[in-house]
């Protein structure tokens, strides 16, 4: 894969001292999963070119996967790592332009903060989401944007265009920011990262989307696919991009962010012949009043379909949502017309912006617990934590959880085998697993627990959801 810098800045190869690497020299440095290379094709005073060159093993990168998702054995060795744009090439220039990444430079400090005349080409770069999805991402960055796409095979028109484009894009920047929207950008538009996304990659993408990616209008696609549509980091991250702007996040519309709008359509629509949705929060109210709970607190309530359920029951005193993400929360606010319900109502209902892994004294005191499709987006150190925060210290009555069941899947036609429900998911368990972690948790922690299904029940796989309704036995 091939990334080129030019400059027409006077002296151009002041792009040398920017860069720290020398244009007289060649540049390389082994990686885990290839090889990177600088070099300059031309140096002089009035245009200067750098090219990074990744040499991709693919052997080497399944030696060393770390959350690369692949469909199947033969996609771990035939795959578009070695030839395309995406996080590797990002990861190479980590590596090899460091101090222009940063923002320094020892021998000519002055030439970092002076914009000068840039191009960026790539000869196959993903964009998955297409040309219209390349000039919403650096247009409003300053970029002018040239795109060619490239067809699947020269030799075979008939088999259309391809997801790779030729790109290049000019823009009068320093080059800190120009590398710094590339680091960020090329693996969004490619929609897939080579290793694993934890929590430091937000502190990653707010460093390097310093101070520019707080105002663009696109953030919250942004950071959603940076994080590998990892919902909880996601929230997170926009929420601290949303603090630095100071302006309340927008929801993306469908025609402008169809991959972040995708995941959860695809589960709507797999599950909407069922009426699913609403059989859950039937199913999840029922256990609520059949619980005697006068008070209920919904953890991950989400934009607040539950809590609107739940709300007018004259048995509950008290309803509380609580959520991660601060969008989440006010669509739930709009949602349950808080503003405008009755003072008694309003009195009865509270809405907490908080973390489900963290313990908070906030989540104490309640008679039932609600969980509804929560765990699955979890993944297993998280969920450990999530356990001790639910059972051990708020330690609720009861608690009703619900989440997929994934021996039913085979059910649904449209979905690729082994494939989840939604892209969001850490797992999904079957029958089994789920009743297995259920009387886990209630050995450790007190509770006894009964499992329910939601959904017509298919005789050979269950039903499409599972519920487990836990009491506590202090």
């Amino acid at each position: 894969m091939l990334l080129t810098i030019t400059t027409t800045h006077v002296p151009a190869t002041d792009l040398g001292y920017l860069l720290h690497k020398n244009p007289a020299r060649v540049h390389a440095h082994e990686q885990s999963y290839g090889k990177a290379v600088v070099f300059y094709p031309e140096a002089t005073e009035q245009r200067c070119t750098a090219v990074l060159a990744v040499e991709v093993d693919p052997v080497g990168l399944v030696r060393d996967r770390r959350g690369f998702a692949t469909t199947g054995l033969l996609d771990q060795y035939v795959n578009d790592r070695p030839y395309a744009a995406s996080s590797l090439l990002t990861a190479a220039m980590n590596e090899m332009f460091r101090s222009a990444l940063n923002g320094r430079s020892a021998d000519r400090p002055e030439l970092v903060d002076r914009a000068i005349p840039l191009a960026f080409e790539f000869p196959a770069l993903p964009c998955r989401g297409g040309e219209v999805l390349l000039r919403r991402m650096f247009e409003p960055l300053g970029y002018a944007v040239e795109a060619r796409q490239l067809p699947l095979d020269p030799d075979f028109p008939s088999w259309g265009e391809s997801a790779y484009f030729h790109v290049t894009l000019t823009t009068t920047a320093t080059l800190q920011a120009a590398l710094s929207h590339l680091y960020v950008l090329v693996p969004v538009l490619d929609n897939s990262k080579h290793y694993w996304v934890g929590e430091d990659e937000v502190e990653k993408l707010l460093r390097r989307g310093e101070p520019w990616l707080a105002s663009h209008p696109e953030r919250e696609l942004v950071a959603r696919r940076y994080l590998k549509h990892r919902r909880s980091l996601a929230d997170l991250a926009i929420e601290r991009l949303v603090e630095a702007d100071g302006t309340l996040g927008e929801e993306a519309p469908n025609d402008q962010a169809p991959e972040i709008v995708r995941g959860d359509s695809k589960e709507q629509s797999l599950e909407r012949g069922l009426s699913l949705n609403d059989r859950r929060l039937a199913a999840v109210a029922a256990a609520v009043d059949s619980l005697r709970a006068a008070s209920v607190i919904d953890l991950g309530c989400g934009e607040g379909k539950l809590l609107k359920v739940l709300l007018p029951s004259k048995a509950l005193s008290r309803v509380t949502g609580v959520d991660v993400s601060h969008r989440a929360l006010e669509i739930a606010r709009d949602r349950l017309n808080l503003d405008r319900l009755p003072k008694a109502l309003q009195d009865k209902l509270a809405l907490l912006h908080g973390s489900l892994i963290y313990r908070d004294a906030r989540f104490s005191g309640f008679d039932v617990a609600t969980v509804v499709e929560v765990i699955e987006h979890l993944d297993e150190p998280r969920l450990e934590a999530f356990a001790r925060v639910l059972f051990e210290f708020a330690r609720p009555k009861a608690v009703v959880m619900t989440t997929p069941n994934r021996e039913y899947n085979a059910r649904f036609e449209s979905l690729p085998a082994g494939q989840f429900r939604h892209p969001d998911h850490r797992f999904e368990w079957t029958r089994g697993e789920f009743s297995a972690w259920a009387a886990l948790q209630g050995g450790r922690f007190g509770y006894d627990f009964r499992l329910e299904p939601i959904g017509d029940e298919d005789a050979e796989l269950g039903p499409p959801t599972q519920m487990a309704i836990f009491t506590s036995l202090a």
